[in-house]
């Protein structure tokens, strides 16, 4: 198997495409139990984001190509990382590298993440890089979410 080369870089315009293109895919939103978007709800999202100062966007670049994103976001307070990955690098371990890679960036803990329970790929990728699980809860929708957090105090977690 031909070592990847994986990197992140900021988000250029034209990377919005490729990422609406990756969350199209059905067994992705499926996965990450959230649905696709339509394009102009896809880019106005990305362009509000973008213009967040405390947002850290990243491009996955994968052999330079475009793999996916990864990004640190202020929400109710807490800083918490996300990352979606085109499917065809699934199980390579390129989103446990760019995590990595987005963590050596993004210095303050806690860092917090949500994960879908039945999403193992990605709970694998957060634990890998030191997060522990610390909750679950189900959503409106019924889908259960487990949220990680990296540099918890002493002692806290689930079993």
């Amino acid at each position: 198997m031909t070592e990847l080369d994986v990197s992140l870089r900021d988000v250029q315009d034209e990377d919005v495409r490729a990422f609406y293109e990756q969350q199209l895919d059905p067994v992705a939103t499926a996965m990450a139990a959230f649905p696709s978007r339509e394009w102009s709800v896809f880019e106005a999202h990305w362009e509000r984001i973008r213009q967040v100062e405390s947002n850290v966007m990243k491009t996955i670049v994968v052999n330079g190509d475009v793999a996916g994103n990864a990004a640190s976001f202020i929400q109710e307070e807490q800083r918490f990382v996300g990352y979606w990955l085109d499917r065809s690098y699934w199980g390579q371990g390129v989103a446990t590298r760019a995590v990595s890679a987005l963590l050596l960036e993004v210095t303050a803990r806690p860092l917090y993440a949500h994960v879908v329970e039945h999403n193992m790929g990605s709970r694998r990728v957060l634990e890998k890089n030191g997060f522990r699980l610390i909750g679950r809860e189900c959503t409106e929708e019924g889908v259960v979410e487990l949220l990680f957090r990296l540099g918890s105090t002493r002692g806290e977690g689930l079993k």
